[in-house]
C-alpha cells in the first residue's frame, strides 16, 4: 500500500532527483545604466546652443563679424572634453588633493593680484595667450570639491560649533582676496557655496539664524557705517551698484544706466521679440552685452518665447544636478553635487535678476550663456563632476537589480 507524502515534507527539486546537482541560483533581473546622464547632457548642449545662436547677433567695434561665437565654440569644444574625462573618474579620489585644491586657490587669485591685467579698474585675470585666466572662476569648482573634503573628514562633528566656523573661514580666506581685486560677484558665489554644503551636512538650524544675524551686521557695517568714519570698504561704485536697484528712477543715469537699458531691451522684446530690429545691442546702448547681459539680448531679439526657452533649460540643469545629489553613493559625491547646483542656481538666479532690475550688478556671469573662457570651462568642470556622481550613484544601485530610469 503506497503512502502519501506529508505536506510538511520539503520539495526536491528534479534536478535533484534526476542528476543530483544542486538548484540553480535565480536570475537578477536585468538593469541598464548609460555611463552619464541624458537629461544633463542635452540640457547643458541645449544651453550651449543658445548662447551661439545669441553671440552671433552680437557685434564689437574693431572685431569681425562672429568673433564672439567662434571664440565660444572653441571654448565649449575644450570645455566639452574635459567634461568627458571627469565624468570618467571616480570623483572620491578627488577628496585626497583636497589640500592641494584649496592651495592653488590661494596662490592663483593672490598671483592675479600682481600679475594680472587692469580691466576697468579690476585685476581679476592673467592675460595668457588664447585667454584671460579669471583665477576667481576656477576657483569655484575647487573650493566645492576642497570644501567638501574637509567636511567630510568631520563627518562625526558636524554638530559642533567649531566645524562651522572652521568651515566658514576656510572660505572666507579665499573669498576676501577675491573681493580684494575686487570681483564682489565672485566673493558671493564662494559664500552660496559655503552655505550650500553646511546645509547638506545637516548642521543645525539655530547656526544659519546666528550667521544670518552676523551678515546683516556685516552688510550694515560695510555699507552705512564704514562710509560715514570715512573707512574704505568697499569701493564707491560697488556701493552704488548694490543700492542702484532698490530705486532705479532716484538714481542719476551713470549709475542705473545699464540696468535702465537693461530692462528696456527686455520690454521691448515683449512675446516673441524685435529680431533684426533690436536697438539696444545692435548700436551698443547696452554695455557688456555679450558677458554680463547676455540674457538682456535674449529677451530683446526673442522676447519671452526665447527667454522662457533658456529658463527652462537651466531648470533642467538644476532639476539633473538635484537629482545627481539624491542618487550619489556617498557623502562626499552628495556634498560635491550639492555645492555644484548651488554654484549654478546662485549665477543663474543674480544675473537674471539684474537684469530684469531685482537685484544689484554684481558682475556674475549667466552660466555657459556668458562668453568667456575661463566661465565656460569651469562650467563645464562642474558639469563632468555631476556626471561622474549621477553615474557612480547609478551603477551603485544596478548591482541590486534596479532598471534603468531618469
Amino acid at each position: 500500500m503506497s503512502t502519501v507524502p506529508s505536506v510538511t515534507e520539503p520539495r526536491r527539486s528534479r534536478t535533484s532527483r534526476v542528476g543530483g546537482s544542486a538548484a540553480a541560483p535565480p536570475r537578477r533581473p536585468l538593469s541598464l545604466v548609460l555611463p552619464f546622464d541624458p537629461v544633463l547632457a542635452l540640457a547643458t548642449l541645449g544651453i550651449c546652443a543658445c548662447s551661439l545662436v545669441t553671440l552671433h547677433t552680437v557685434s564689437a567695434r574693431g572685431l569681425p563679424d562672429g568673433y564672439y561665437m567662434k571664440r565660444q565654440a572653441i571654448y565649449f569644444a575644450v570645455g566639452l572634453l574635459f567634461a568627458a574625462v571627469l565624468t570618467r573618474i571616480d570623483y572620491s579620489r578627488l577628496r585626497e588633493l583636497k589640500y592641494g585644491f584649496y592651495g592653488f586657490i590661494i596662490l592663483s587669485v593672490v598671483a592675479v593680484k600682481f600679475a594680472g591685467n587692469d580691466a576697468l579698474g579690476a585685476r581679476r585675470a592673467i592675460q595668457l595667450p588664447f585667454f584671460s585666466f579669471q583665477a576667481s572662476e576656477l576657483g569655484k569648482i575647487l573650493l566645492v570639491v576642497a570644501l567638501a573634503g574637509f567636511l567630510v573628514d568631520r563627518a562625526r562633528a558636524l554638530h559642533a560649533p567649531s566645524t562651522t566656523v572652521r568651515l566658514l573661514a576656510l572660505a572666507g580666506v579665499p573669498a576676501g582676496l577675491v573681493m580684494i581685486q575686487p570681483d564682489l560677484g565672485s566673493s558671493m558665489v564662494y559664500g552660496a557655496i559655503v552655505l550650500a554644503l553646511l546645509f547638506i551636512a545637516g548642521i543645525p538650524g539655530r547656526y544659519f539664524a546666528a550667521m544670518g544675524a552676523c551678515f546683516a551686521i556685516l552688510i550694515t557695517g560695510v555699507v552705512v557705517v564704514a562710509p560715514m568714519a570715512g573707512v574704505t570698504v568697499l569701493h564707491s561704485y560697488q556701493t552704488n551698484r548694490l543700492t542702484a536697484f532698490l530705486h532705479p528712477n532716484d538714481n542719476n543715469s551713470d549709475i542705473a544706466y545699464q540696468q535702465t537699458q537693461s530692462r528696456v531691451a527686455i520690454g521691448s522684446g515683449e512675446k516673441t521679440g524685435r529680431g533684426d530690429r533690436a536697438t539696444q545691442t545692435s548700436y551698443n546702448f547696452l554695455p557688456e552685452h555679450h558677458t554680463d547681459f547676455i540674457f538682456s539680448v535674449v529677451g530683446e531679439r526673442w522676447g519671452f518665447m526665447g527667454a522662457a526657452l533658456v529658463l527652462s533649460l537651466y531648470s533642467l540643469l538644476i532639476w539633473r544636478g538635484l537629482r545627481a545629489l539624491t542618487v550619489a553613493k556617498n557623502l562626499y559625491g552628495a556634498l560635491i553635487a550639492g555645492g555644484i547646483t548651488a554654484m549654478l542656481l546662485f549665477q543663474v538666479f543674480i544675473n537674471v535678476g539684474m537684469t530684469v532690475g531685482i537685484m544689484p550688478i554684481t558682475g556674475i556671469p549667466l552660466p555657459l550663456m556668458s562668453y568667456g573662457g575661463s566661465s565656460v570651462i569651469t562650467t563645464f568642470l562642474a558639469i563632468g563632476l555631476l556626471q561622474s556622481v549621477y553615474a557612480q550613484g547609478r551603477a551603485s544601485t544596478a548591482g541590486k537589480g534596479r532598471v534603468l530610469g531618469f
